[in-house]
């Protein structure tokens, strides 16, 4: 099979697609809507494939990236359409769809590696530089951006631990001092962030980021470095707990009065008494409709009944969804919606991680960092629906289309230059 080769790094179209990448990360979560901007170029940038016609060469692999994210738009669209929901139902769902051209764009014309990993850096800087100021100077109780404060806090999170995937490139680097420093200081900013924020969901996953990130690189590393990261790994979220001025421990016990105030009957409507709630008014809808769902206005239907019926508190009803990804959808969009949504996580994960043992520490840190991308949003799934919030489409969709888009041109070019030799 023929495949066209990435541009050289001095092509314009290759400084666009730079810059695109460096806002998506650097200005995300302090600009109101700030993911979209980097997005928006993206997809405009895509048109030059119209009037230029590369040959993108794509393999089979790339059509199973492509399919998933062609299918969970259709399934969100035939959702919307079969459940009244008018032109507002396709909103989200058709943007899945919009991420594809953007990540043949960079297929061609791939960022620079360090405008992308600069971007993320500041972006997590500047998050977790906001959250600090709010909670330590404002006194607020939980630092919150423009967006919701359960999205702020889990995307300052995963700014954070995507510096960490980044580390592998920073070592490859002539200036490997500065660039593993900055990456450094970004992660800590970026999980402060998350902190600050209160966001439990975000903290509940961050295990299986350590066992991503030892799976990535941990192997190579000699007994001193992996003993002095366990160290400040431990060190750093005992501080985080012990020190009031976090609220790590205040969120922590508060969880575990919730669930004591629900399991005894006390309250059914604490942050984590309502989840449970919602779950159990969800899977009785579920067992109801398996195969197709309820669909977004029979859901809150069907849910009113269930109040109606006393098998959950009314209290409940203010949410439209269920406070989980997967039984949401599930509930919404029946066994093919979950099968779906499962899909467009577990493919380009699993194709991410083929390459977590590659000897190009850059490719493999757009590796882990892919691996990262699925393994966060699966975790913020479990206690809230992170892709009925614009942010959260956003950053997940183009995330994705870059970091598969900048693996492939890289593949592609080794590739090239493996025949030459």
């Amino acid at each position: 099979m023929t495949h066209s080769l990435p541009a050289a790094a001095g092509s314009p179209l290759r400084l666009y697609t730079s810059l695109a990448v460096f806002l998506l990360g650097a200005i995300a979560l302090v600009v109101p809507s700030g993911y979209s901007l980097g997005a928006v170029m993206l997809l405009l940038g895509s048109a030059v494939l119209l009037v230029k016609r590369p040959l993108l060469g794509l393999t089979r692999q790339d059509w199973w990236v492509i399919a998933a994210l062609a299918a969970y738009t259709a399934i969100g669209v035939l959702e919307a359409w079969w459940d009244g929901q008018g032109s507002s139902g396709i909103d989200k769902p058709i943007r899945f769809l919009l991420a594809i051209p953007a990540m043949l764009l960079v297929m061609v014309y791939p960022p620079r590696l360090a405008w992308m990993w600069s971007g993320l850096a500041i972006g997590a800087m500047g998050a977790g530089g906001w959250a600090s100021w709010q909670k330590l100077v404002e006194g607020v109780w939980r630092a919150t951006g423009h967006t919701y404060v359960i999205q702020f806090g889990n995307l300052s999170m995963l700014l954070g631990i995507l510096c960490l995937a980044g580390l592998g490139w920073a070592v490859v680097q002539p200036r490997r001092g500065p660039w593993v420093a900055f990456l450094l200081v970004g992660a800590l900013m970026g999980i402060l962030g998350s902190i600050f924020s209160g966001s439990r969901g975000g903290w509940i996953g961050f295990p299986f980021v350590l066992l991503v990130l030892y799976r990535g690189y941990g192997r190579h590393l000699s007994a001193v470095i992996k003993g002095a990261a366990v160290v400040v790994v431990v060190g750093g979220a005992s501080l985080m707990y012990a020190l009031p001025q976090t609220g790590v421990q205040s969120r922590v016990y508060q969880a575990f009065d919730d669930i004591e105030r629900y399991a005894s009957g006390e309250s059914q409507l604490t942050s984590v008494g309502a989840r449970f709630e919602m779950w159990k008014g969800a899977t009785q809808l579920i067992l109801e409709k398996p195969l197709m769902g309820w669909g977004d206005n029979g859901y809150q239907q069907g849910m009113q009944a269930l109040a109606d019926e006393g098998v959950i508190n009314s209290g409940v009803l203010r949410f439209d969804h269920a406070h989980n990804e997967f039984i949401d959808a599930f509930a919404k969009r029946g066994i093919i919606g979950l099968a779906v949504l499962l899909t467009l996580y577990l493919i380009p994960m699993k194709l991410f991680a083929r390459r977590l043992d590659s000897p190009d520490l850059e490719m493999r840190s757009l590796a882990v960092a892919g691996v990262l991308l699925c393994v966060a949003y699966i975790d913020f799934g479990l206690s809230q629906t992170f892709l009925t919030h614009n942010s959260g489409v956003m950053m997940f969709a183009f995330w994705l289309a870059l970091l598969y888009g900048t693996l492939r041109a890289r593949d592609k070019r080794q590739r090239f230059e493996g025949t030459r030799e």
